[in-house]
């Protein structure tokens, strides 16, 4: 075994509260699209909107169907759109320390990544410019800033999952992911059943902790920020991480010393949380996200930062499916 050369991780957690003029870019969001499988022409379409009660027995992930977009500067009065608007500035929760999604890039001073990408466009459609004021949270976080009101929307590979759309609402799905392990390239692990008695991380507030619990011999290893995962298993505390590839991909980028492996545990869809309150916002946001599917943004936007990591097929979709136990996993 050949020795490991020290590596840093950026794991620090700190709040940006610059403009887009500064280090911080914004975008405002339009009322997407009526099927949260629409990202993949593939998959066939699911219904335009929700409205029986939530049951955690479901598997759909239909939002409310997206609205008519006024001009960036003239959102309607009375709507949340206007105050966000009136603010001067979109509040948006995100991680910052998942490379490819949402990453505090210590050179540029900037969070930047895919999830950034996408909620830029939603301030882009309230301003007309990116103006937004990010505050970072970790994953057990993001219910806790939406259900308080302490941001306007949430975008932080946020699987949408049937106990959270009792606490919040969801915009349709933007992206999906599977979950799957990350372990050192030379473990001999394949698969989840491969680490009984072993610790495998993933973070707190997420189900991939559930799903860990569920697995009869696997020890979890929970950890506040995504990030201290690879510190834990650069550093031996652990055997594997399990999260979606599009983390563990990022992980992977910043220590090719790792590899990802392993069936797919389940499907990830990521939406937008946005507070009950504000139900006139999601048909905005989901206006914004279709169009930038009709656009082809959302496959650049993915092409730019999680070049080399394909979205899951319809097939892998459906034959993941089975395996899982309810809907939604992160």
């Amino acid at each position: 075994m050949t020795a490991r050369p020290p590596r840093q991780v950026v794991a620090a957690l700190i709040s940006c509260a610059a403009l887009a003029f500064g280090g911080c870019a914004s975008v405002s969001d339009r009322a997407q699209n009526s099927s949260l499988e629409a990202l993949d022409p593939t998959l066939p379409p699911g219904p335009s909107s929700t409205t029986k009660p939530v049951k955690c027995s479901d598997t759909s992930f239909s939002s409310l169907a997206p609205s008519a977009l006024p001009r960036p500067g003239h959102m309607p009065a009375d709507t949340f759109m206007r105050d966000i608007q009136d603010r001067g500035h979109l509040i948006a929760g995100v991680d910052q320390n998942s490379k490819g999604l949402a990453y505090f890039n210590p050179i540029t001073s900037r969070i930047e990544g895919f999830d950034i990408d996408m909620v830029r466009e939603v301030a882009r459609a309230i301003f007309g410019r990116p103006s937004i004021v990010y505050k970072a949270i970790s994953t057990k976080q993001r219910e806790s800033v939406i259900v308080n009101n302490e941001v306007d929307i949430v975008a932080s590979a946020y699987s949408i999952a049937c106990d959270r759309q009792r606490r919040m609402l969801f915009s349709s799905v933007y992206a999906r992911a599977q979950q799957r392990l990350l372990v050192p390239r030379n473990s001999s692990v394949d698969r989840l059943s491969d680490l009984r008695g072993k610790k495998v991380c993933a973070t707190v507030g997420s189900t991939s902790v559930k799903r860990l619990q569920g697995e009869v011999g696997v020890v979890p290893y929970p950890v506040a920020v995504r990030s201290d995962c690879l510190v834990a298993l650069q550093e031996g505390d652990v055997a594997a991480i399990t999260g979606d590839d599009t983390i563990l991909f990022g992980f992977k980028q910043q220590d090719d010393h790792t590899r990802i492996v392993g069936p797919c545990l389940g499907i990830e869809r990521y939406g937008m949380a946005i507070n009950k309150a504000h139900r006139r916002f999601v048909p905005f946001v989901n206006a914004v996200l279709a169009k930038l599917r009709r656009d082809g943004k959302t496959t650049a936007f993915r092409e730019r930062w999680l070049k080399g990591l394909r979205p899951p097929t319809a097939a892998e979709i459906s034959q993941c499916s089975h395996r899982r136990t309810g809907p939604g996993t992160r």
